[in-house]
């Protein structure tokens, strides 16, 4: 029952980080002026990292008690692709959008496109390793 769960999370995960990718984010600035656009992406990747941290640290807790119950190694990638997705969430929005406000503001050392670029890949790696998650997840008897 634990593994069909995991399985699930993992792929409304990954859902979530697809539709927030190619639907709501690009969408947002093909229908709004650039400045609404930007407010309105900005709550939607504030909403978005916040869940990934729940997700993230339940899918954890998930692989670890399969663990326990000897189901699948201790040191798994049941539990290591969760932990990269929450580095990158943690990297990419935690650390990096204060940086790009500051690079907004003039200030910094890196420009706000370099740090949009950092962003975007941390972005991109974190939805390939949920995605591997929830394939590997489901794929398991």
């Amino acid at each position: 029952m634990l593994q069909r769960a995991q399985a699930l999370l993992a792929a409304l995960w990954g859902g979530l980080l697809l539709c927030v990718a190619g639907l709501a984010a690009p969408n947002a600035f093909a229908v709004l002026e650039r400045a609404q656009a930007g407010a309105y992406v900005g709550r939607l990747f504030s909403l978005e990292a916040h869940t990934s941290l729940a997700l993230g640290l339940l899918l954890m807790m998930m692989a670890r008690r399969l663990a326990r119950d000897g189901q699948v190694r201790t040191l798994s990638p049941d539990l290591l692709l969760p932990a990269g997705a929450l580095f990158c969430t943690v990297a990419g929005y935690f650390a990096l959008q204060p940086m790009m406000a500051a690079a907004r503001a003039g200030q910094g050392a890196l420009s706000f496109a370099t740090l949009h670029g950092i962003s975007l890949a941390l972005f991109g790696l974190k939805i390939v390793l949920v995605l591997a998650l929830a394939w590997r997840a489901s794929s398991r008897r």
